[in-house]
């Protein structure tokens, strides 16, 4: 009986360790995204890397991961996911918990050049409104922005 308990406690360690892990990767992944987005902007201008930052199928989109991008005034420019987004002024758009997440990016970007925000967002993978924790950076008069979300893909199809 001890035993059983033991393995137990041991299993959950391990699935949390193991979620706490895949979390942590998806936070790094969305940097480094961003991190390549700033690359390709400087080396093939901003007009082609708009262009590939609004393509669904690029490189800069990997499942809920993508590349989304707002002016200093916070105008949505390029958005893979939700192309109807893109031209429209969002800054005083809130998320559904009311938070003006777009404006706290913008001045953020202005003021600091990089950073993470906190806000709720729909998943286009799992449909479902999720906490989303996006990185930005500010390059000239562009915010590249990445976001991730705060719950961990189930694990062992649970």
């Amino acid at each position: 009986m001890m035993k059983k308990v033991l393995v137990s406690i041991l299993i959950g360690l391990c699935t949390v360790n193991l979620a706490s892990a895949i979390h942590q990767t998806t936070f790094e992944q969305a940097r480094s995204l961003v991190e390549n987005a700033v690359a390709f902007l400087k080396a093939n201008g901003q007009e082609k890397a708009l262009a590939e930052f609004n393509k669904r199928r690029s490189s800069f989109v990997n499942g809920d991961l993508y590349v989304f991008v707002y002016d200093l005034n916070g105008v949505m420019l390029a958005h893979p996911v939700n192309p109807e987004l893109v031209g429209k002024n969002l800054l005083n758009e809130p998320d559904s918990k009311g938070k003006l997440f777009r404006k706290k990016i913008v001045e953020l970007a202005k003021a600091m050049g990089s950073g993470w925000v906190d806000y709720t967002y729909l998943n286009p993978v799992t449909k479902k409104e999720e906490p989303k924790t996006t990185y930005f950076q500010r390059e000239d008069d562009l915010i590249i922005c990445c976001g991730a979300y705060a719950v961990p893909p189930p694990l062992f199809g649970g």
